[in-house]
């Protein structure tokens, strides 16, 4: 499951740096993750980075985004190219 970023976000920019795939960007009001990027950091870390480095706690799963970790492997392989 991709991971999304909620209106609670503060725009800090500790999350952005912090991903792999490079799925963060700066959205219109807050961050946004790209879901065809996002692999909740399977295939780079045990856990998503931004989901470790968010002061507010405001990245929760996305309910509209539902992937087996497998699923999230093939993306990362997709994405990487490894």
């Amino acid at each position: 499951m991709a991971l999304m970023i909620t209106d609670e976000c503060i725009n800090c920019d500790v999350c952005e740096p912090e991903c792999p795939n490079e799925a963060i960007s700066p959205g219109d009001e807050i961050y946004v993750i790209d879901p065809n990027k996002c692999t909740e950091c399977v295939g780079h870390y045990d856990e998503p980075q931004c989901q470790q480095v968010c002061p507010v706690d405001c990245i929760p799963l996305d309910p509209e985004h539902a992937e087996s970790k497998d699923q999230l492997m093939e993306k990362y392989h997709r994405l990487t190219g490894l």
